[in-house]
């Protein structure tokens, strides 16, 4: 019984538990603050027979061995995990503050008149230009966009974006107030996939019609886009609900085409669907129908580096007029309103360093009658032609590019009050200079052969004018 009892003894003597001061590095046998558990140890031996003085003696020796091992691969462990550079932290740990972006730009006009008509025929009553109020007698600078865009990420499945505009305006003639802050984008993207091919965009959002419509007037060349195609869309936005379809391959160009500045129109999807309002941005719709669009767009890159692309669109639904003529029919054909309906096709090549852009559009809308006593549903049809060329090192001064554009429109401006006839036989002629990516300058001749829509009688007038505009991107 003894010499059971002293074979335990010796068994339980010679297992230990080491325990290692994460700061200080010592080893100690039991347990406390800052310890970390090396392991358990014990002596190497015959279990079946008793042990000697001299095999426990050289046990120990193994035993310390062992230990001091341990504690070198231990101390090379603290050492890397010291020297480590902290983690970044997830993107699922991110608030939405976080992932923010902030961009803007800012663009100041002056339209002088040089030639023909300064007010109106027989009048004097200025012309207007109901793209831009810069346009007409006894005006000078004007503020056109003063707009910060805040967008960003949240998660894997959602991206914001929201653009308020700090120029815009209100009332009319001496009552008219300007920089006026106004909404123009307010938006979310839900992706359906995590490869962002399928996406939802809910919001009020630019509607996915034509070419020149959805290009930021950031990156466009003209100061002013076509009437025949952006008559479809009161500041080519509204309140709805849009499906894009966009293959990765489609992504990389789409956005290649705005970042290398060949003035793409941005990732508005190869195909798009969606419904809207149809009233119009910032309005309150007034009947209780949907506009339906869809479109799809396709560019192709040639061997030579050459990008062409090329699209078609459709718009479908009914439009409800504004009236204020004392004597107009207010009778429509249904309580909703007018048949409004488009088709419209797109074809770019972009500037590399020659570059052609054409969009045209037909269809069927609400105009006022030449009598201005009853708006009826009459066709349209329109659109531009421009040609550029890109020079991408202007004299080591940045980027020139020169162009030319035409655009023609018979049809009526529907968001007009009484929805007038508006015949449209502008030329164009000028360059945009980036001088550095910070500051671009743009100046060209424009003729000007349209109606005045700011009032009856809605008629025609042909004025020269010089355009410049000063645009500051940040």
């Amino acid at each position: 019984m003894l010499a059971t009892t002293s074979a335990t003894a010796m068994a339980e003597a010679q297992v230990l538990e080491l325990y290692v001061d994460s700061t200080t590095k010592q080893i100690f046998s039991e347990p406390g603050p800052n310890r970390v558990k090396m392991g358990t140890f014990k002596s190497v031996g015959d279990a079946t027979e008793a042990k000697s003085e001299n095999a426990a003696s050289i046990d120990l020796v193994e035993m310390k061995q062992e230990l001091e091992h341990k504690q070198r691969e231990l101390e090379e462990k603290l050492d890397k995990i010291a020297m480590a550079p902290a983690p970044k932290p997830t993107s699922s740990g991110k608030s939405w503050a976080d992932t923010m972006k902030v961009r803007g730009y800012m663009q100041l006009r002056s339209n002088p008149i040089i030639g023909g008509d300064k007010t109106m025929p027989g009048t004097t009553t200025s012309i207007s230009h109901q793209a831009d109020r810069s346009i007409g007698d006894n005006t000078n600078f004007l503020i056109r966009r003063m707009r910060l865009i805040f967008f960003g990420d949240i998660g894997e499945r959602l991206s914001y974006y929201i653009q308020p505009d700090f120029a815009s305006r209100a009332g009319s003639g001496s009552s008219e107030t300007g920089n006026i802050a106004q909404l123009r984008d307010a938006y979310g993207d839900i992706y359906l996939t995590k490869d962002r091919v399928h996406r939802l965009r809910v919001g009020q959002s630019k509607i996915p019609y034509g070419f020149e419509n959805l290009q930021s007037s950031q990156n466009r060349i003209a100061l002013d886009r076509a009437d025949a195609i952006n008559s479809c869309c009161k500041d080519e936005r509204d309140l709805g609900v849009f499906y894009y379809y966009t293959p990765k391959e489609q992504q990389d160009m789409f956005k290649y085409l705005v970042d290398s500045g060949l003035k793409g129109s941005g990732n508005y999807g190869m195909f798009a669907f969606g419904a809207y309002n149809g009233t119009g941005a910032n309005r309150s719709e007034n009947n209780d129908n949907l506009h339906l669009v869809s479109r799809f767009t396709y560019p192709v890159k040639f061997e030579n580096g050459q990008i062409f692309e090329a699209g078609i669109q459709a718009i479908s639904g009914t439009f409800k007029p504004n009236t204020s003529i004392a004597n107009i029919d207010r009778t429509f054909p249904s309580t909703d309103g007018f048949k409004d309906q488009r088709v419209g096709v797109h074809a770019v090549l972009y500037p590399q360093p020659f570059g052609l852009q054409a969009e045209w559009n037909w269809g069927r809308g609400p105009e006022l009658n030449d009598a201005r006593t009853r708006i009826e549903e009459k066709s349209l049809n329109g659109g531009y032609v421009q040609a550029m060329y890109r020079i991408k090192d202007f004299y080591g001064y940045g980027v020139m590019i020169p162009f030319v554009k035409w655009q023609y429109f018979d049809g009526a401006q529907k968001f007009e009050t009484n929805a007038p006839q508006n015949k449209v036989n502008d030329w164009e002629a000028g360059f945009e200079w980036q001088p550095v990516p910070e500051i671009e300058f743009t100046a060209y001749y424009s003729k000007l052969d349209r109606n005045n829509l700011s009032a009856s009688p809605y008629a025609k007038y042909n004025t020269d004018i010089l355009r410049f505009q000063l645009q500051y991107n940040f």
